[in-house]
């Protein structure tokens, strides 16, 4: 199994460099090409008594253009990733930017996605992480605003015995087989269940050839504040993990990951519903 395909978004929100710099180095890893994304929803320009004039329509046909195009501009202007570069793809959408990311996710084996909150989020162009990594159904690769290791030599798996987090290893298995450790991990209030259920998967993965190690860790307090301090502690540059949430409310469960393990830990995760 590899990465044949990989399709990257681009924010207009921010700068995407950290997320160019991750997909270049996974395209030429996996000898993968390279399709570029980006969508943009008309900003709702406000008139006074309700006129919307021709005049407005077309300052509004500028702003989207001129989001798509400088996101264009940046993917073909990242030297590192035109090697591998099979298209780049564009439109305005009326619907959030994460049905559009996630409905062309059909060509392609693994998303890459940044990661923004707060002032750098710009609500045309974002792709919302939780709902495109429900809506997908492909691994999404979620990079952080900062510059990130793209190594991938020690890779943490945030297990929960459930279907997403089996889901996410088996698409993490291109990952799995190039890392130089793979440590189990799961937070679990009866860790002689726990230890059984991790023994199955390294078990498993060891018929793969992949070596993993183990780590089971008591249930007290804040889930993911145990699981960023283990990433931590061994140097993990890559968490996978399981997604799992509700679409009418957008919200992530640990399931193994959620929106503040991403939030406070400077490495990419991959992640799979």
């Amino acid at each position: 199994m590899t990465y044949t395909t990989v399709l990257v978004h681009l924010d207009g929100g921010q700068t995407n460099e950290p997320v160019l710099a991750i997909a270049a180095s996974l395209a030429a890893r996996y000898s993968a090409r390279v399709i570029g994304i980006a969508a943009c929803q008309p900003m709702q320009i406000g008139v006074g008594g309700g006129d919307f004039t021709g005049g407005l329509a077309v300052l509004e046909r500028d702003i989207v253009d001129n989001e798509l195009k400088r996101a264009e501009v940046e993917f073909r202007a990242c030297a590192e990733i035109q090697p591998f570069v099979l298209e780049w793809r564009s439109c305005e959408t009326l619907e959030p930017v994460s049905h559009i990311v996630a409905k062309e996710a059909r060509c392609a084996d693994l998303i890459i996605t940044s990661l923004c909150s707060g002032a750098s989020r710009n609500a045309l162009t974002h792709a919302d992480t939780g709902d495109l990594v429900i809506r997908a159904g492909r691994p999404v690769l979620v990079v952080p605003a900062k510059p990130a290791q793209s190594s991938f030599e020690t890779v943490v798996i945030a297990w929960a015995d459930t279907r997403e987090c089996r889901r996410a290893v088996v698409d993490a298995m291109p990952i799995l087989e190039r890392a130089e450790r793979v440590l189990i991990v799961e937070v679990a209030p009866e860790l002689s269940e726990a230890r059984s259920r991790t023994k199955d998967v390294v078990a498993w993965l060891s018929r793969h050839k992949i070596t993993a190690d183990q780590l089971l860790v008591p249930a007290k307090g804040n889930h993911v504040a145990s699981l960023a301090l283990i990433a931590s502690e061994h140097g993990a540059d890559l968490i996978v993990a399981g997604a799992y949430g509700h679409n009418r409310l957008r919200e992530w469960a640990f399931g193994g990951v959620t929106r503040d393990i991403l939030l406070r830990l400077d490495i990419c995760a991959l992640l799979s519903h």
